[in-house]
Formats: C-alpha cells, structure tokens, sequence
C-alpha cells in the first residue's frame, strides 16, 4: 500500500474513527479527580482549573495541588475572594508561576463581570485573563459542549501518526489543526476531546505505542506503514544556556531563616526566594552579592535546576547571625519551620534541603 492510498484510507475513516474512539472511551475512559461522572455535567469552575494546572505538567503531578486547590476554595467565588500570597503559596512546587497569578486574576474576572460564572463560549472565554486557545476550546467543549477543536501534546501525536504526517509538530501545527477540526464530531465534544487525550496519554504514547489495542489503529498511516515508532519526527533541540548564581542562606537564632519575594513580574514572579545575585554566565563564585556581613560558608554540592529556556547552578552559602541582627532592606525573617508555609518555589526548596545540618 502506497503512502498516499494509506491516507486515504485514513481520510475515509474519520466519520467511523470518532464513533469507534467515543466506544473505547466509554469503556476505558480515566477516573480524574476533575473528571465528571458519565452522564453528569462537567463543572466549569473544575475544568477550568484542572486545564490550568495541566499546562506544561503532568497529570500525576497535577492531582494533589488540584485537590488542595479545591479544598481550599471549592467555587471560583472563593477563589477569587483569596489573597493573592495564599494562592501562590499553595500554588508553590507546581511550577510556570504566571499562572497562578492568571489564575487568581481570572477568577476575579469571572466573579466582577460575569456574575460568579464562567461564560460558555470559546471565544467569550478567550476573553479572561490567562486563558489561551486551547483552554478556551477545552473548557467550551467539556464544560459546555460546545464543539470545539482541542489539541494538546497528546492530541497532536494522535493526529501525526493517524495521517501520517512527516513534518515536525512545530511545522505542522496548520495541518494538525485542520485535521483534527475535520475529525471533531458535532455530537459529545467534550467527550470526544477527553477521549482524544486519553488514547494519547495511555496507548498512542510517546514510546512503544500498544497498537494492537487502539480504537484507531484500523486506519492510522503510521500503524499501516510501520512508522508507529518513529512518528511524531523528531526535532533536535539546541542545549540550552547555563546560568550561574549564588543563594545566601541565613539563620537567625532562635530558628530563623532570611527570604525575601521576588517581584511580581517576571521569573518566579511573587514567589519567596532566599537572597542571592543576578543569575548570569559568570555567576558569583565568592558570595560578594551577600546580604549581611557574616561569616559565610560555601557549600561543595551546588543547586541545580532546569528552567524552560536555561539551566541553573547556584553556589549556597550558609551563615548564622546573632538574634539580633536586622533584615536587610528588601528581605525579612521568618521561621524556619514554618518556610512549608511559603510560597517557596521548587528551586529554593532544593536550596533549604542543601542548607539542612
């Protein structure tokens, strides 16, 4: 079979493909804590922050957050009544932390213009802060049923190797789209879209997809040409950039410790950090940008951590001071067992576990 018969096939598949994937989906559908019950209508208020959440990370990651989140504020009214500084706090560890500070500002939104409640069209919802275009399609579709083409990663590797495409993901996203869009049923959007997510998360995975149990398998190109293993086509990513630093941390007696809050834009923006320089290729391998004068000892082991666009490594350099010492303009003391309190960023608690006696 040649390749282009193999998408034809494929093509005349589509109608049959969302009704076979739908069935699989009824029988094998994930119980997420944000997931409504079959035959139950989605809440918005839980799609919406389950979307957020899940931008750039990973269900099981997600889960825990996502319950605290609703126990702590169960309706986006509360939510939005919340301190900004609590949100983050317990946002604290999830990472990408502009959207925290989307989300907060969001729900403020919802509750100040539309009366506690989410509007439920796409387009009305592209509208509110943070949210984007495949939130709003996820959010119409599942919450309101309303058609909507939804693509994440998953989804995009569903459709990549259904049709066949040998183009990159990032090339390919117009063709992505436009093929999802034609596969996108009228009937159960929201349905169809968790569907499509599922089948990416738990079958068409990255590696070693389980072919011989997909509801799609029938007329996916990638299956029938044997290119199941190597599509989506690979993009090979330039190394990302090293960044170098120090972080200062310094106990007060009796059971201190000095932090300071980052700026609200930005990096890590409105999140509690330890002080430390400017990140930078140099970096600041003698601890001059330290915050009191102390006796400072340079710890070994450095703190590494990955960001989206670079690599970090920070030289920690320990003290203790008198209890009597003063914060310094900018930064405050605060105790050191209660910093789970803090909206301290996964980072920084690699720093205060590096920092434990």
């Amino acid at each position: 079979m040649t390749r282009n018969s193999s998408k034809l096939t494929a093509a005349k598949e589509t109608p049959r493909a969302a009704e076979r994937l739908l069935a699989w989906y009824d029988r094998h559908r994930r119980a997420l804590p944000w997931r409504a019950l079959p035959g139950q209508r989605a809440d918005p208020y839980a799609v919406w922050l389950s979307e957020v959440m899940l931008q750039q990370t990973t269900v099981a990651a997600v889960k825990a957050y996502y319950v605290s989140f609703l126990d702590a504020w169960p309706a986006v009214g509360n939510l939005a009544a919340a301190p900004v500084d609590e949100v983050m706090t317990r946002w604290a560890g999830l990472g990408y932390y502009s959207r925290a500070r989307n989300l907060h500002a969001c729900a403020q939104v919802v509750v100040a213009e539309h009366g506690g409640r989410f509007p439920g069209t796409e387009a009305a919802l592209r509208t509110l802060p943070g949210i984007g275009a495949y939130t709003a399609a996820a959010v119409a579709a599942i919450a309101f049923d309303q058609r909507a083409v939804v693509i994440d990663g998953n989804v995009d590797r569903v459709i990549v190797r259904l049709h066949g495409i040998e183009t990159s993901i990032p090339l390919a996203k117009p063709e992505i789209r436009r093929l999802a869009d034609a596969q996108t049923p009228d009937a159960r959007p929201g349905d169809y879209a968790q569907a499509m997510m599922d089948l990416g998360a738990t079958i068409c995975t990255p590696r070693k997809p389980a072919c011989v149990i997909c509801p799609l398998a029938e007329g996916c190109v990638a299956r029938i040409t044997g290119r199941q293993d190597v599509l989506p086509v690979k993009v090979v990513k330039a190394a990302r950039p090293v960044r170098h630093g120090s972080v200062f941390y310094v106990r007060r007696a009796p059971g201190e410790v000095l932090v300071r809050t980052r700026p609200p834009k930005g990096l890590l923006g409105g999140m509690t950090e330890f002080p430390g320089s400017a990140w930078d290729a140099v970096g600041d391998p003698e601890g001059a940008a330290r915050p009191l004068a102390a006796s400072y000892q340079r710890l070994l082991a450095p703190v590494e951590h990955g960001f989206t666009h670079f690599e970090l490594v920070l030289t920690p350099f320990l003290a203790t001071v008198k209890a009597t010492t003063q914060a310094p303009d900018g930064c405050r003391w605060v105790l050191e067992e209660g910093l789970a309190g803090e909206a301290l960023p996964s980072l920084m608690r690699k720093v205060a576990a590096a920092a434990e006696p």
